[in-house]
Order: C-alpha cells, then structure tokens, then sequence
C-alpha cells in the first residue's frame, strides 16, 4: 500500500487507516465478536493498513485490550494511535486533563495494548478545569520519557459550545495554536467525508502549512457513505446513529443523492469499485498529509477500504464531488 507521512518527525503510515472503535464501542452491540474483530485487524495489517487508531475510552479500556491481543505477536507491522483525556461513567462522559492522571493513563494503556510505545497520543478532549498546556506538558513529558513517539489532539466537538459566527474548528485552532508552544502537534484527528467537508475550510490548510499530519475520522460517515444502510432500517439504542440526527428515516432518504453520486462515480471506474472506496480517495485526494480512518470491524470491509488507496479520482470526478448538495441534518 501506498506510504504516507505524519507529522514533521516523518512518521509512516498506509495510506489507509483502520480505525477499530466499532470493535466494542458506540455501534451495535449485537453485532460485536472478539475473534472477528482479531480477524479484521490482522486482515488490515496484512493489507500495509499500518495505523490502528482507538482509545482508552472505547469500551471502556477493552478496545485497547483487543489490540493488544495482535500487537502482541505483530508489533513492527504497525502504528498504534490511543487517546487520553475522557473518562466513561455510567451515565456520561467528563474529560481529565490533569497531568498525573495522564502519566498512569498511559502506561495504563501500554499495559492494555502489550507495548513499550505508542506512536502517537492523542488529547480527546481540552479539560475546561485545567489549561490545556499543562494536559500538554505532561504528555509531551512521555515523549521525552520513551513511553510515547509523537503528539496528537483531536479536534473539539461539532456539539461544543462555539462563539456566536465562529466557524466549526476555530476552537480546535486555537487549541492547536496554544499546545504547539509547548510541544510540537504531530497530528490532528477530525471529521472528514464528501457530507462532512468543513475541516476543508480552516483546519486542513492549518494542518498543512505546518507539516502536520491530519487523521480523517469518520470518511465513510459512520456508514452511510457506504450506501448500505436502508432509510428506516433503525438502530440499536447503544448505538450512536440511533440518536444522529442524520439517520432518521427522514434525513436518510433525504440524503440519497449523495450516495447516488458516489455511485455513479464508481460505476465509471469499472466492476467492483464501491461507494465508499469513492468516498475514501476523495479524502485521500485532499493532500498528502491526509490519512483516512475508516472503522470497522469485519475482514471483507477492511478489504474493500484498503483498495481505496487504488483509486485515482479524475478531474471530473473530484468536480462531480464537489457539487454534491448540502448533507441535510446536523448537529447544530
């Protein structure tokens, strides 16, 4: 698979991610087995899809834990990317940015993950009780400590509360403006598909002009992209669609021709290419320094993510894309 670099320090990395949350967090529970998420993880790293992205939180700490089964026997093959910062309770999620929790977070997940280092550690969440150079310092402490490679933050949520006329990533900037005085950002780690496109906007070309790798989550759009999903087909109530104002029957068949579009798209370039390897090498196509994240957790969608990073969108293609309509529902 193709090779690409995050952050100045040059890190490598397959084009293509895997991003393993689905495996025991957030999607249906149900459909959740250990040993076919092992299979798709080994199945990825056979493909050269290198970066594993998940986090302490997802499960909780069991995400972690899976990995760890592979890492165990398959350590060189790939790029391990946790998150710190969020702590799971019954009924909700807070953030902890203290400094000392954030030093026993991670030699937690070491311990979890069956490694010596991670790759990269990524800030969930700012703490809005402690600056975030201080949650900063303590995890570029582990840099220096060998525990941790390199640095990343994930950007703030589309849900947080936002300055009256600020743009969707303002806070995330200015984050990611404050940190980088403290310790180089390797990476960032935000929400990017052909019906999520705002990182396009600020936050992209600031990755860019400062060599930093950016991790685009959620490419297929939690799955719809795929054009799997039937409108009305309904979700199980673990399950964070459930609630996404964007999976409702409505919003749904609303938001067909999208999917239509990322069809016709694929049919153009002949059998077996897919919607959602359409949506993968549009975000590939925005840089160099961009790295899809797709999650999953079954062998056969792994496979067909990974051939995205095969496909080369023409001009009239990424103009075909870029005059798809408006996705309808949000957030805000």
């Amino acid at each position: 698979m193709e090779r690409r670099t995050i952050g100045a320090t040059a890190l490598a990395v397959g084009a293509v991610g895997l991003g393993c949350m689905p495996m025991n967090w957030a999607y249906s529970a149900s459909r959740q087995r250990g040993d076919e998420s092992l299979r798709a993880v080994h199945r990825a790293l056979d493909l050269g899809v290198s970066l594993l992205d998940t986090a302490d939180m997802y499960g909780p700490f069991t995400n972690e834990l899976l990995l760890g089964r592979v890492l165990k026997e398959r350590r060189s093959e790939a790029f391990v990317s946790t998150k710190v910062g969020l702590l799971v309770g019954e009924q909700h999620i807070v953030a902890n940015g203290r400094p000392g929790y954030v030093k026993r977070a991670c030699d937690a997940s070491l311990r979890r993950l069956q490694t010596d280092v991670i790759d990269l550690y990524q800030l969930h969440r700012a703490d809005p009780e402690i600056p975030v150079e201080e949650t900063w310092g303590a995890m570029a402490e582990l840099v220096r400590a060998g525990k941790v490679r390199a640095l990343g933050l994930c950007a703030v949520g589309a849900r947080s509360a936002r300055r009256p006329g600020a743009r969707l990533h303002d806070a995330t900037v200015r984050q990611l403006e404050r940190v980088q005085q403290v310790f180089p950002v390797s990476a960032v780690e935000a929400e990017l598909s052909v019906w999520s496109p705002e990182a396009l906007r600020t936050l992209l070309p600031w990755c860019a002009s400062r060599g930093v790798g950016f991790l685009a989550a959620m490419p297929l759009g939690n799955g719809y992209l795929t054009g799997t999903l039937t409108p009305g087909q309904g979700f199980e109530p673990e399950d964070l669609r459930a609630r996404h104002p964007r999976f409702t029957a409505e919003m749904m068949a609303a938001n067909q021709p999208i999917v239509a579009t990322l069809r016709r798209v694929a049919a153009r370039h002949g059998d077996g290419v897919t919607a959602a390897q359409v949506a993968l090498a549009w975000v590939l196509a925005q840089g160099r320094h961009v790295v899809p994240v797709p999650g999953t957790k079954r062998e056969r969608w792994v496979t067909q993510n990974a051939g995205a990073a095969r496909l080369r969108l023409t001009e009239r293609d990424l103009a075909e894309l870029r005059g798809l309509p408006p996705a309808q529902g949000s957030w805000e």
